[in-house]
């Protein structure tokens, strides 16, 4: 199996590559890709550096165009694909049919994914993507059980890449609605979740912090409790008289356990969430994954999770927290 991980800028990408990523996937500085945050992304300059640096250690970069163009805009995501092509980007990943369809159009030999924000969870869906636009892997939701995922691999007529570690979230990928409620703003169409405009934070006599979205509060922190990103699905908020995390708790996916079940179900590779995240993070996660894979490699048979290996992610988890999310669930 591939490890594939993020790239928000250029030294995490040579960080990623350095630790052992066999690819990384990054975005441009604009709202074709779906982490669009102020100082994050890469300009032209900075994306042609990044391929010739994992090009030179064998080593893959895919362009992120995973947002969802209105008409009027869609000649910003073509522009966006001739450079992918222009630049010797080893594929795209993307989501919106217009803009797949012009990749396959105007550069039939640019490899193309579909992305996550797709929604492809069924093997008609990746059956109609394969046959319309070519596709050669997939990335599958964070919304399916093991046994899914499994069965997806026997009838998928393409490569699948699931989920590995990283940020969990509770919608249907491309499909969360939360975000453009409180703001207006659809992150499919603005390109983040939780626009930093329409964020403000709040510091008390006390020490404790509040963060509104939209002037909609949405968390208050204790002096000493950390604080993520704010997003509505991670909020807390009163219901029933109790104040708690009604939707999702903040917690990292990490499916390190189920390593072995993924690779027997013959899943291509095994993509790391956190564009947004910095180099250490970026680091830690992929030697950690880069050391488990290698290891499972050489010795399938005796393979187990290492408490070491754990122990490392789990500083990297949201809330300092881990889940197997819906890959666990006993129905499906």
């Amino acid at each position: 199996m591939h490890l594939v991980c993020p790239a928000g800028n250029l030294p995490a990408l040579q960080a990623a590559i350095d630790a052992g990523a066999d690819a990384v996937y990054a975005g441009f500085r604009d709202q074709t890709n779906a982490r669009a945050f102020p100082g994050l992304n890469f300009s032209d300059d900075e994306l042609r550096r990044g391929i010739s640096y994992a090009h030179a250690r064998g080593r893959k970069v895919y362009l992120a165009l995973n947002t969802y163009p209105d008409s009027a805009r869609l000649s910003i995501w073509e522009r966006a694909v001739d450079k992918a092509a222009d630049f010797g980007c080893d594929a795209i990943i993307a989501a919106e049919m217009s803009v797949l369809d012009y990749a396959t159009r105007t550069y039939p030999r640019l490899a193309r994914h579909l992305s996550v924000q797709g929604s492809a969870t069924t093997a008609p869906a990746l059956r109609y993507m394969y046959e319309h636009f070519g596709i050669e892997r997939a990335v599958l939701p964070r919304v399916l059980s093991v046994q899914q995922v499994e069965r997806l691999c026997e009838q998928s007529p393409v490569p699948l890449e699931v989920f590995a570690f990283g940020s969990l979230c509770i919608m249907v990928e491309g499909r969360c609605q939360l975000s453009s409620y409180v703001t207006g703003a659809s992150p499919n169409r603005h390109g983040v979740c939780s626009p930093a405009s329409f964020v403000r934070w709040d510091e008390h006599a006390d020490g404790s912090r509040s963060v509104r979205l939209n002037q909609v509060l949405i968390d208050r922190f204790k002096p000493s409790e950390p604080a993520g990103y704010p997003t509505v699905c991670k909020g807390r908020f009163a219901v029933g008289g109790e104040t708690f995390h009604a939707l999702e708790e903040p917690t990292s996916l990490n499916t390190l356990e189920l390593l072995p079940r993924l690779a027997a179900a013959g899943v291509a590779a095994l993509k790391i969430e956190g564009r947004q995240r910095g180099v250490a993070y970026v680091t830690s996660v992929t030697r950690t994954w880069r050391e488990a894979l290698d290891r499972y490699q050489a010795a399938p048979s005796g393979w187990s999770s290492d408490p070491a290996w754990q122990k490392e992610l789990s500083k990297h988890a949201e809330g300092h927290q881990t889940t197997l999310g819906p890959y666990h669930r006993n129905w499906h």
